[in-house]
């Protein structure tokens, strides 16, 4: 990127008559794109400029489109979408290129995978291939680079734990009761003194520069057997006095993502998590506690329990399911009730809406609350009315487990191992599928859905033009229900009781990134902006994000 931006400060420098460097031009790379001479010599505006006969000869416009094209394709997503149309009319007219982008997103996907998995009709590509590229950088490899930190670190504790038989340093080595504990002499002491100062010396700017530069907040890996993340256990000199042999390590590149697991603010299962706000900065997890709390992910603390003045827990049950529309997040739980916050008011009690079985499923709509119950129905609830209930709908003969909507359909899942769609401004229902297994999560966006089921199987359907139709079933690799599942332009994640979270790019078959191992079933989860929520299983919800 600074040789890029090199490149046009000389292509600048041409403008205003100054003389570019012709050794440069004939050095560059061939790999690399040139934009050494980008800007032609004239008096007009970049804006101007558009690529012409009477362009300068060694210039980059000066170039056939196809070859301008496919030197733009090796540039990043993110520099072609937002500088390129900032130099000239030119250079933002290859970001409209349809043909260059599908070309982009293949080689991305790989030439043996089909991309996208539904229509192709009004598709958006430069976001695709963004959040694909984005994707790519963030988890390629993290697994691995996690792994290798948690070896070092085993490594690290292994030489540091005192052998059989051999007293701690600088204490007494614990014994039975009644046992003689040895004691350091003097001499000992005054040599272990000299040594650690001179590893102070020498060691204790390398030390402190290391930790500044290695600390992780990888933490999931506690315990015995390590879950693929961590947190490092840093060099640390006032662990040199404790006689503890550390070796300071090289420093290594930091990875793309970090990770931080929120206190242990629930005493039961964290059955869903949902992240809020647009920005992957609060966070709201659902627990078998009875309890709803609301997150600050920037601080890493709790902001709100939520509940009625003087109710002892936020439900009176267990919480399944959460969802949520601007300010308005709804709870739903086992004691057959929707609770309604206001998250503008701090998390206030908004409304309570009572229905007839336990709620297992919620879509907020801008303007309805859909509850899926395990009474086999879909319910739809006007949020703002003093009677909420506008009808309820039964498409399944037993419990609807997942659903998703739009301002046209909805979509919902059931045990009954049936997948149903109905029409919301006819007014019925317009099309039910069966299939070999029952869906138990599912993501709705643009024109594809895609869900997961009870034997660990991807769907894919598409929805258009008023056609539902199955599409493709795929084994990524869960051997258990997949409880979780989102889907975007660019990215899918999926999760199961497998005790697993997976990483894939969604094109036929998934292309799988990395996956995440824990030492539970993982409930849900939930992304926004790059961010990943991940319910683990236990009392403790995991959030992956960017680096910065």
């Amino acid at each position: 990127m600074s040789e890029v931006r090199d490149n046009l400060q000389e292509g600048e420098a041409g403008v205003r008559g100054e003389q570019p460097f012709p050794d440069q031009v004939r050095s560059t790379e061939a790999t690399r794109p040139d934009l050494h001479g980008l800007l032609t010599t004239s008096h007009s505006s970049s804006a101007d400029i558009s690529p012409s006969p009477s362009a300068e000869s060694g210039g980059l416009l000066s170039l056939p489109w196809e070859i301008l094209i496919h030197i733009v394709s090796y540039l990043p997503v993110h520099f072609v979408v937002n500088v390129l149309p900032k130099v000239c009319h030119a250079l933002s007219n290859v970001g409209q290129d349809r043909t260059a982008w599908q070309l982009r997103a293949q080689r991305l996907v790989g030439s043996r995978a089909a991309f996208p998995v539904g229509p192709r009709e009004d598709f958006d590509w430069p976001g695709a291939c963004l959040e694909m590229e984005q994707l790519i950088t963030c988890w390629s490899g993290e697994v691995e680079h996690v792994a290798r930190q948690n070896q070092e670190d085993e490594e690290r504790r292994e030489q540091a734990i005192p052998q059989d038989g051999e007293p701690g340093v600088g204490g007494q080595d614990d014994g039975e009761e009644g046992e003689m504990q040895h004691v350091l002499g003097g001499d000992q002491v005054a040599r272990l003194r000299e040594e650690l100062e001179d590893r102070l010396e020498g060691d204790a700017a390398a030390l402190m520069e290391e930790e500044m530069d290695h600390r992780r907040v990888f933490n999931v890996n506690e315990g015995r057997d390590a879950l693929l993340n961590h947190q490092e256990d840093l060099p640390d000199h006032r662990n040199l006095g404790n006689g503890q042999h550390v070796e300071a390590r090289s420093p290594s590149p930091p990875p793309a993502l970090e990770c931080i697991t929120l206190p242990s603010g629930h005493i039961a299962h964290v059955n869903s998590v949902l992240l809020l706000g647009g920005e992957g900065k609060v966070c709201a997890t659902a627990s078998r506690d009875w309890n709803v709390k609301l997150w600050d992910l920037e601080l890493g603390s709790l902001l709100h329990t939520m509940g009625r003045q003087g109710d002892f827990s936020s439900h009176r049950g267990w919480v399944w399911c959460l969802a949520s529309q601007g300010p308005l997040l709804a709870s739903g739980g086992f004691d057959s009730t929707v609770r309604l916050w206001d998250l503008q008011a701090g998390g206030a009690d908004r409304a309570l809406i009572r229905t007839r079985a336990a709620v297992l499923c919620l879509s907020c709509q801008p303007d309805m609350l859909l509850a899926g119950t395990f009474d086999k129905q879909v319910s739809m609830y006007d949020t703002r009315a003093a009677a909420p209930l506008v009808k309820s709908i039964r498409m399944h003969s037993n419990a609807v487990m997942c659903l998703c909507a739009d301002d046209k359909y909805i979509i919902s899942g059931s045990k009954d191992c049936t997948v149903a769609v109905y029409d919301r401004r006819a007014g019925k229902g317009l099309k039910r599928l069966r299939l070999s297994s029952y869906l138990l999560s599912m993501s709705y966006s643009g024109c594809e859905v895609w869900a997961g089921d009870n034997g660990g199987m991807l769907h894919s359907f598409t929805m258009q033009a008023g056609t539902f139709k199955a599409v493709s079933q795929f084994d990524v690799g869960h051997t258990a229900l997949i409880t979780g599942i989102h889907r975007s332009s660019g990215s899918l994640y999926t999760c199961s009781s497998d005790c697993t979270v997976k990483v894939h790019i969604p094109c036929a078959p998934p292309r799988t990134l990395s996956t995440l191992h824990y030492q539970a079933g993982v409930h849900g989860l939930s992304v926004e902006a790059g961010v990943l929520a991940v319910a683990s299983g236990d009392v403790r919800v995991q959030i992956w994000r960017p680096r910065k």
